[in-house]
């Protein structure tokens, strides 16, 4: 149950990333509240899933789903250029996720 809240989390961690700029600086309302929201379930989803699995696996994991996923977000919406430099080091950093949940 850990890893899936864990995964959960990492992808809560994106939205929050993608709302704390939709803010533009926390003056707008929605992203604001959409911000806090997501920050606070995927903070605790997160210290939920460290009564199971290891703090330093935990943090990296979750650290690496968000920020894959907020990349992932910033190409749809044509924010951020998709170049092969970029494919392969998001390949690595999954593959490297992966890799810390086969290993725990």
């Amino acid at each position: 149950m850990g890893w899936l809240v864990l995964i959960a989390s990492g992808a809560l961690e994106a939205v929050w990333a993608v709302a704390l700029s939709a803010s533009r600086g926390l003056t707008r309302r929605r992203p604001t509240l959409l911000f806090l929201g997501a920050m606070t379930l995927s903070m605790a989803g997160l210290a939920y899933a460290m009564r199971e699995i290891p703090t330093g696996t935990a943090y990296a994991v979750w650290v690496g789903i968000g920020a894959t996923l907020t990349v992932l977000v910033g190409l749809a919406q044509g924010l951020e250029r998709l170049t092969l430099a970029r494919v392969l080091l998001l390949g690595l950093l999954v593959g490297c996720v992966v890799g810390l949940k086969v290993v725990s």
